[in-house]
């Protein structure tokens, strides 16, 4: 016997981070460890004010960090993934684990 929920494994998800441009922020904070404003805007195909938004809603959640600086006279903003949005990313990709696995086990 085990400890896991019996639920299914989408009610796992977590609304935050499963949403699809915050999971790319993520995802490439991750990768990356520090990524600039600029490269994910250009890279996630957003607006400036439409990935400001999902930066608020992630630094809200304390799974990124935000600083802002100056890169020679350019002012410039990068993003770090906290450890709370590293583990909030792992969980994310279990669960997503747990439901592929569940499809391809009844397709079985």
């Amino acid at each position: 016997m085990t400890d896991q929920p019996v639920g299914h494994p989408a009610t796992d998800l977590d609304d935050v981070v499963h949403q699809r441009v915050r999971l790319g922020v993520l995802t490439i904070a991750h990768q990356a460890r520090r990524v600039e404003f600029g490269f994910l805007r250009t890279t996630l195909d957003l607006t400036a004010g439409n990935l400001g938004q999902h930066l608020t809603v992630l630094e809200k959640a304390g799974l990124v960090s935000i600083e802002k600086g100056y890169e020679g006279r350019r002012p410039r903003t990068w993003i770090n993934l906290t450890k709370a949005g590293e583990r909030a990313l792992r969980d994310e990709i279990s669960n997503l684990k747990r439901l592929i696995q569940q499809v391809e086990d009844s397709e079985a």
